[in-house]
């Protein structure tokens, strides 16, 4: 992927073949052996670092001036510190294998107009030092760079994590295997936003039909052609999410009896189906199983043409599970049992549903912080507040 990108990339490719040590490693550029004088007026050679903004699969107009460094601080022909790029001197890891000692700031009238440019620039400042004590030294060192097979689930870089400096929080989530049961409404969703983070694998389990009214309640816009096709949910969702993640596995079936002991093998589960019978018996195996859940429901009613109602995230984990009962959750199918029962549905609802559950999983790993604990929330739409319940002991 990394030379990929820079053969694709004007800028890059020019930076490369002009002999600088480039590459792409976890979203960031990395530009090694760059010469400069330490406060001893020693000669050494540090790693410039800079996020990538992207278009596709080539480099867009850097977003910023600021670029990160890894050394020692560059210093004048005297031993002093450069002054003109200083900015912040801080140890931060960006990246598994990416520490950065300081970051510097260089900002031309106009920005710089592409990635050469700008690491030029800073290696024209850094070396020059170094240069004018021995003028052979260079960051051209026409090193033939080796693509790191970096094992991604992506099928680009994700420039998102790399442009903000979140990708050590975003490894925290990484490499897990979750499943979503139902793709109804809310389940979508969570396939929608967890489709952007960097588990392993994402197992879809549905046997319905995607048919009209589910491109109602559901994000991204289906074609005619795709109604018409009358796909299953699990594979019209697969289409659509495997253009951004390599390993969307589907399952055309629902957990019964037979398979549910299969659930077992995941790091987390999002149950998004209405069915009570079902979620008992989902509930139990994966509570005695030790695997940490999120329950989603919604009740919208039609009151005097306006509807009003509630959305439920209902989390269980080793930490806590004593809640999940059928109190707060109706394991009953009977339709006239609970609101949970009215089969009206808003995209918009069935967005912000999915958004608490994949937070609430996300402040499980740590992703997110976490100063309440609760393991239920209630979201009343008509006095738009959250009521959390049963909170970590």
């Amino acid at each position: 992927m990394s030379h990929k990108l820079i053969n694709h990339s004007a800028d890059l490719k020019k930076l490369r073949d002009q002999g600088y040590e480039v590459e792409i490693t976890s979203g960031y550029l990395i530009v090694s052996h760059v010469p400069y004088l330490n406060c001893k007026r020693e000669i050494k050679y540090g790693t410039l670092v800079s996020e990538l903004t992207l278009a596709g699969d080539k480099t867009a107009k850097p977003k910023d001036h600021i670029i990160h460094f890894i050394g020692e601080y560059p210093c004048d022909k005297n031993g002093v510190e450069i002054p003109q790029i200083k900015n912040q001197c801080q140890t931060k890891t960006l990246a598994e294998g990416i520490v950065i000692n300081y970051s510097f700031s260089n900002k031309p009238k106009n920005g710089y107009s592409d990635y050469f440019e700008k690491v030029v620039r800073y290696i024209e400042i850094i070396s020059a030092p170094p240069r004018s004590i021995d003028h052979t030294i260079t960051a051209q060192t026409y090193k033939v760079i080796k693509d790191k097979e970096e094992s991604t689930v992506f099928k680009y870089i994700d420039s998102n994590s790399s442009r903000a400096d979140i990708i050590k929080v975003t490894e925290k989530i990484k490499d897990q295997k979750i499943a979503i049961i139902g793709l109804g409404g809310s389940g979508a969703y969570v396939l929608d936003f967890i489709a952007k983070t960097p588990i392993a694998e994402i197992h879809l389990y549905d046997d319905d039909k995607f048919n009209q009214h589910n491109a109602f309640r559901s994000p991204g816009a289906a074609s005619i052609s795709d109604l018409e096709d009358q796909l299953l949910k699990v594979e019209y969702y697969e289409n659509v999410y495997s253009n951004m993640h390599r390993n969307i596995i589907t399952h055309a079936y629902k957990i019964e009896e037979s398979n549910v002991e299969e659930l077992l093998g995941f790091d987390f589960i999002f149950i998004c189906i209405d069915s009570g019978i079902e979620k008992k018996r989902i509930f139990d195996v994966l509570i005695n199983g030790s695997i940490p859940f999120v329950d989603v429901g919604m009740g919208i009613e039609n009151n005097d043409d306006k509807l009003t109602g509630m959305l439920r995230v209902t989390a269980s984990s080793e930490q806590k599970n004593d809640h999940v009962n059928n109190k707060i959750i109706s394991f009953s199918d009977n339709d006239n049992d609970a609101i949970y029962k009215k089969n009206i549905q808003i995209a918009e609802l069935n967005a912000l549903n999915a958004a608490y559950a994949v937070i609430k999983w996300k402040k499980h790993f740590g992703f997110f912080d976490d100063q309440e604990h609760e393991n239920h929330s209630l979201y009343v739409i008509a006095g738009n507040n959250v009521i959390n319940e049963f909170h970590n002991t």
